[in-house]
């Protein structure tokens, strides 16, 4: 084999060595970005956990009264709304707040798959919203998002409404959800949302102490950061290895 040869193989060869090293460090960030987030979210310090414990405190209070549940909820008590078959092999239970920026990273990397998964039959997700930001940043943007989350359960928009919430989520600091006019304008993104009915709903709170007791929830089951992601029970931010193509893979191998 001539030098020259021998060169350009080295030369190929070196190429292919940096293109890997460039696709494990972007693997690497896009895990750290999720890793990372979730810290952000996560009651660590004990002053935190003192917010949050007063705010809880008071939003008992306010649901005092009884609490009704979005069309077709499920699971205990009725505080899950449901995405894809009753019938799939597996569920993937997602506690997620609005206003959390892993939750959105999370969602930008996983959305397209959970659709995949739930629109095949194969998997059905179970989606938990809480107030977790507005305990530690004060605010109310999660508790108003997340009524106007189930209020599109009620008109059979939920997912995409879902998505529309995390497509467009404001800084974590600027409680702009909020605002019950930018949840209803942001529903202008979903077809046939914004009818008066959904209007009202959002305007009145109709699911405020729904959203409150699904948060007692949450904290009643000891999970502590969001977003909390379980398929079939097991914790699955607890796996640093896990991409898409994985999720689909454990998704389907259930299925088979």
């Amino acid at each position: 084999m001539s030098e020259k040869n021998r060169e350009g193989k080295r030369t190929a060869r070196e190429r292919l060595a940096v293109e890997r090293e460039k696709q494990k460090a972007a693997e690497k960030r896009r895990r750290t970005l999720i890793v990372g987030a979730a810290v952000v979210c996560v009651l660590g310090l004990a002053a935190v956990i003192g917010v949050v414990a007063a705010n809880s405190g008071d939003d008992s209070g306010d649901s005092s009264g009884p609490v009704t549940a979005p069309k077709g909820a499920s699971g205990k008590d009725d505080l899950a709304i449901p995405v894809g078959p009753a019938s799939a092999k597996s569920t993937l239970t997602v506690w997620e707040d609005f206003r959390c920026p892993a939750c959105k990273s999370f969602e930008d990397n996983y959305r397209s798959t959970i659709n995949e998964l739930t629109e095949a039959g194969k998997l059905r997700a179970e989606y938990h919203t809480v107030t977790l930001i507005d305990g530690n940043l004060r605010g109310s943007g999660s508790l108003r998002a997340g009524n106007a989350a189930a209020c599109s359960q009620d008109a059979g928009k939920f997912r995409d409404y879902h998505d529309v919430l995390f497509e467009n989520q404001p800084p974590e600091s600027d409680d702009a959800y909020a605002s019950n006019d930018k949840l209803i304008e942001l529903a202008g993104k979903v077809d046939g949302l914004t009818t008066d009915t959904f209007k009202k709903c959002v305007n009145d709170g109709t699911y405020d102490s729904w959203i409150q007791k699904s948060y007692k929830a949450f904290q009643d089951e000891g999970h502590t950061g969001t977003p909390t992601v379980l398929l079939d029970g097991k914790n699955l931010m607890n796996d640093n290895t896990l991409t898409p193509a994985k999720l689909k893979k454990m998704v389907e191998d259930a299925n088979k």
